[in-house]
């Protein structure tokens, strides 16, 4: 899961990213209004977290402008803002929860994770396909009821190939997913290539249905096409 963290405070940025890439999350950084914009434009995120407050801008107008671009990540504004009329306008405007500096990293986290369950997996903590189940908190995945052990990178892929099912996804997305937007300063294709083939190989070992699908020249596609099944 990748997050991109807007805020002009660099100590909390920092405090932040270790907490949440310990948590395993990739994480980018954007200190200002300008910066955000083009990270904005160019790259998808699972959650954006939104200071209001920016050296060179008004974050709810960047708010205003995530949600113009019709981005689909979860927006969580993060302000020292405690006004009731500033929650109250940030939520109207699109944003999915707000906290309050200062707050708890694990709050953080908790709100993080609910913002994104409820985006890409139906609010549920259990996602169920066909023989498939994956259980999103403990990061366990079992075929027919039996336990198939997936590396974090595996697990990786198979929770945004499902958050994104029936999408076609490039190498590149795949890559920026795993590594954030240094990916395009390496080779990552065959790391990516890699880890789906050994992905595909223990879901199909496991005796789940064949939805991981390679398109030809284009990237891959998670090809679930009859209800979810997520309770």
């Amino acid at each position: 899961m990748k997050i991109l963290i807007i805020d002009g405070e660099l100590s909390l940025s920092q405090v932040m990213i270790s907490y949440l890439s310990a948590e395993n999350y990739i994480c980018e950084y954007a200190n200002t209004y300008k910066r955000a914009q083009s990270k904005i434009a160019v790259y998808d995120y699972d959650c954006i977290l939104l200071d209001l407050d920016l050296p060179d801008g008004d974050g709810s107008k960047l708010l205003e402008e995530i949600k113009k671009r019709d981005k689909q990540e979860g927006v969580i504004i993060i302000s020292a803002r405690q006004s009731y009329e500033d929650k109250i306008h940030a939520l109207q405007n699109g944003a999915d929860d707000y906290i309050t500096k200062p707050f708890y990293l694990p709050e953080l986290g908790a709100r993080i994770f609910s913002v994104i369950r409820r985006r890409k997996y139906n609010n549920s903590n259990i996602i169920r396909q066909g023989a498939l189940t994956v259980d999103l908190l403990a990061k366990t995945v079992y075929i027919n009821e039996l336990p198939v052990l997936l590396t974090r990178k595996e697990f990786d892929l198979l929770i945004y190939f499902i958050g994104n099912k029936n999408k076609v996804l490039s190498k590149q997305e795949l890559a920026e997913q795993l590594s954030g937007d240094i990916a395009g300063l390496r080779d990552d294709h065959n790391v990516i290539y890699a880890h789906i083939k050994n992905l595909k190989k223990k879901l199909q070992e496991g005796g789940a249905g064949n939805y991981l699908k390679t398109i030809y020249a284009t990237g891959y596609k998670w090809d679930f096409c009859t209800s979810d099944q997520t309770h």
